[in-house]
């Protein structure tokens, strides 16, 4: 089964917005065993739709067509697939049926633009949309069908589940058995980690992808047929034990989300002070329901002042070794731990850039430390030609790497190939 993806909109194509729902899409696809085979985005232009649908539908078996179902002017899916089939848009009595009573029930008037949402082609099938006002429809041009899907993600996602997965596997069946394992890696390049793992050899329907995200590459182990499920577990294993400590996490997207699942309810407690991360650290543990229950208090400390009336670092550290160093970032982590005597505080102190480096510190130099109960463990690591934001990022990664290993009962410092480290 070929599946592609057209994305509309003048926002998507000039970059306006980043297309997350092209990518959940792709990935949810890929749970399913299925690789899209293309994806086109195009703008609000009815004859560049028109001219897309009737393309791409000689190539595919399935096209997930997202955006333009909206009630204003440039929502314009439905006729362009209305012209693209050479046929009128007809009003759909149920969808119209539903619009007066949604609208009715959440106390609402509706506006005449949104009857707009009920004309579909008129060989249509509606597909219902049971969380908005933008019905979908799925079409049959040429040698594809084409299913019609809104833009708004919450929606999308709805009738991806509820609507798309059921239709495909009931008109090109389930299809092939698959299943994906992801491994999280920081500190090493992707073509450093695939010249690492070219040593395996692989069994016959096992295979390896990769993906950027940084500050993580994530390894994807992909297995087709029942065959290859039964031998990943020992690839996973093969896998993990080439790489050594470069894994961070199994089936995470973040390690901000493997800190998350070993703190949540553990009994241990958590503290951040941060200046050059901004708070970093600590917003991305919140995005994750329940951290209050080991995140006690995120501060960012990004003066000199703060650090030492919030935290209380000596004025002489400061003065000795200066606001990025080893000393001044420990009496953070230890400063921050101690407010409420935490099991555990992260501290990071940098010169993010693009300005304030010198010969001694250069631009992308960072110092961390972990406050424990059974000690202070701390490293100033070296990113130089990094943007602001990806010094940042790379900082919290290496910091919440630190203290994953604690948990771990793991030697808290390591030597990451892409990360150059200040000897103490």
């Amino acid at each position: 089964m070929k599946v592609e993806m057209i994305c509309t909109g003048e926002e998507v194509l000039s970059g306006q917005i980043i297309d997350t729902n092209a990518a959940w899409v792709a990935n949810e696809l890929m749970s399913l065993g299925i690789e899209m085979q293309y994806r086109t985005t195009v703008g609000d232009r009815l004859e560049d739709l028109v001219e897309v649908f009737k393309y791409r539908s000689q190539y595919a078996d399935v096209i997930i067509v997202n955006g333009g179902l909206g009630p204003t002017s440039d929502d314009m899916s439905a006729l362009a697939m209305a012209k693209a089939k050479g046929e009128e848009l007809v009003e759909n009595a149920v969808w119209r049926a539903h619009l007066e009573s949604w609208f009715t029930k959440n106390g609402r008037v509706m506006a005449k633009s949104n009857l707009k949402q009920a004309l579909l082609p008129a060989s249509a099938v509606m597909v219902d949309n049971p969380v908005g006002t933008a019905c979908g429809f799925r079409v049959k041009l040429n040698n594809a069908w084409l299913f019609f899907t809104p833009g708004v993600p919450f929606e999308l996602k709805h009738m991806f589940k509820e609507q798309f997965v059921p239709f495909i596997q009931a008109e090109f069946g389930k299809g092939e058995n698959t299943q994906l394992y992801k491994l999280l890696t920081i500190g090493h390049g992707e073509s450093s980690l695939a010249d690492t793992l070219s040593v395996l050899t692989l069994p016959t329907g096992i295979e390896l992808g990769y993906r950027s995200s940084m500050p993580h590459i994530e390894i994807k182990i992909f297995a087709r047929g029942n065959s290859a499920i039964k031998q990943l577990p020992k690839v996973v294993e093969e896998v993990k034990s080439v790489l050594g400590h470069a894994v961070v996490a199994d089936n995470k997207a973040t390690l901000a989300e493997e800190i998350h699942h070993r703190l949540y309810q553990s009994g241990f407690s958590l503290a951040v002070a941060e200046s050059c991360t901004g708070g970093m650290i600590t917003s991305q543990l919140i995005d994750f329901s329940g951290s209050s229950s080991y995140l006690q208090h995120g501060l960012v400390t990004y003066s000199n002042e703060s650090k030492v009336k919030v935290l209380g670092v000596s004025p002489q550290i400061l003065d000795d070794h200066g606001a990025v160093s080893i000393q001044t970032v420990e009496a953070m982590a230890e400063g921050a731990r101690a407010l409420l005597d935490n099991d555990f505080a992260l501290a990071t102190s940098g010169i993010a850039g693009p300005d304030g480096g010198t010969d001694e510190k250069p631009v992308g130099t960072v110092a961390i430390a972990l406050s424990t109960k059974q000690g202070v463990y701390s490293q100033m690591i070296k990113l130089p030609r990094r943007s602001r934001s990806l010094v940042r990022s790379m900082s919290a990664a290496v910091a919440y790497d630190m203290l994953r290993r604690a948990l771990l009962d793991e030697a808290v410092i390591v030597n990451y190939p892409s990360i150059g480290r200040f000897s103490k």
